[in-house]
Formats: structure tokens, sequence, C-alpha cells
């Protein structure tokens, strides 16, 4: 049971990490990893799959959002969103490989659903992102690398 619930905490940690809720899933991975009650690489998935997730549930709501921009409570500006989405079209769908950078990473996922971008490239490129910085903080922890 106890292994279990560590699972479901990171995944809960990872998920949350990745949506616009202050969070991180770093600390409870490295301490799980740490602890060497886990297979590493359940971790590394189930930190994945979380954060990917998580961030899916911003492009779900970038997708929707768009329907109530120019409220008086919409909590961004035309301003901030237009300058977001000029920056998106910039650099394109590969700026999501950013998409692990604390601060930018999850604001540009919700932009990415509101410029519409293909469901498939853009869990591609979160999942190689947001994998690559679990498996290289694992590597670190672990002495992998």
């Amino acid at each position: 049971m106890f292994e279990l619930s560590g699972y479901f905490g990171l995944f809960l940690a990872a998920f949350a990490a990745a949506t616009l809720l202050p969070a991180q899933s770093e600390a409870v991975l490295v301490g799980l990893l740490l602890s060497e009650s886990f297979s590493p690489w359940m971790l590394l998935g189930v930190a994945t799959f979380g954060n990917v997730l998580g961030s899916l549930a911003n492009w779900l709501i970038g997708r929707y959002i768009e329907r109530l921009r120019g409220k008086r409570w919409f909590p961004v500006s035309e301003k901030q969103l237009d300058k977001a989405q000029r920056a998106y079209h910039r650099y394109g769908c590969w700026s999501l490989l950013l998409s692990w950078v604390p601060i930018i990473g999850d604001p540009l996922t919700v932009v990415a659903g509101t410029l519409r971008e293909p469901l498939w490239s853009f869990l591609l490129l979160v999942t190689l992102a947001k994998g690559g910085r679990y498996l290289l903080l694992a590597g670190v922890t672990l002495g992998w690398f």
C-alpha cells in the first residue's frame, strides 16, 4: 500500500506542477528515488505521465478560453495575450520543448491550446521535454551520468 501511495503522490505532484497552480514535483521525485523503495523507471513514467497530463489540461483550457477573451474579469489582458501569441508564432511549436521551464512553461502550454496546436505534436514535444527533464534529474540523483 505504501508503494502505491508513493506513486500516486508523485502523480498528483507532477500533475499540479504542470498546471498554472504553484507546485513543484522535482523534490518529490528525488525523495522517492533516494528512498530506494520504488522502481526508478516506474517513477519516471508516473512523473512524466502526470506532468504531461497536467500540460494537456492547460492545452484544453487554452482551446476553450478564447471565448472568454474580452470579459472584464478575464485574467490576462488583451495586450499580454497578443504578446504571448506573437512569441509562440515566432518560435512555433518547437517552443514547446521549453514547456518544462519554470514560469514560462505552463503559460506556453495554454497558448499552444489557444493557437490550436495539433494534439499529436503538442503531446510529442511536451512528452519529450518533460520526460527528458525527469530523466536528467533521475540520472543526476542516481549517478547514471
